[in-house]
């Protein structure tokens, strides 16, 4: 979907909720996700395994590993070339989107992964911490 990132569910609010049917299908489940390739240039390999290990696995299919596996190993030709081109990069980028790796790509097609519950104490660590830092920058 394209346009700016929509608001998140719980903070929309909407009294012409548009009546789009949905086609479905039945899901053949989320594939095994395999290691890296061994020769895979360490971030093109840290991006396909945190695929693997993200939420949106769950709406994977194999041909999405497939296009998954494209990605990476386009990624690894492209952090391992003498000359880099623009181009190149952007369709990656445009690739990369397509397996929904950030918030505002899940967003757009009205997928949202629930957080893991923040511990308090974590959450006030966390408050405290950026409190101290902005009255630094203050000061």
């Amino acid at each position: 979907m394209p346009g700016p990132v929509p608001n998140r569910s719980d903070q929309r609010r909407r009294r012409n909720k548009p009546n789009i049917p949905i086609d479905s299908a039945q899901a053949t489940g989320v594939p095994e996700w395999p290691e890296p390739e061994p020769h895979w240039n360490s971030i093109a390999a840290r991006w396909f395994t945190s695929l693997g290990q993200s939420g949106q696995r769950a709406f994977y299919e194999p041909s999405d590993l497939a296009h998954a596996y494209l990605v990476a190993e386009t990624m690894h030709r492209f952090l391992e070339a003498d000359r880099t081109s623009g181009q190149l990069f952007a369709a990656l980028l445009s690739g990369a989107a397509e397996l929904l790796p950030t918030e505002a790509s899940r967003r757009r097609l009205r997928i949202e992964l629930a957080k893991a519950e923040v511990a308090d104490s974590e959450e006030t660590a966390a408050v405290a911490a950026l409190a101290d830092y902005q009255r630094n920058l203050a000061g």
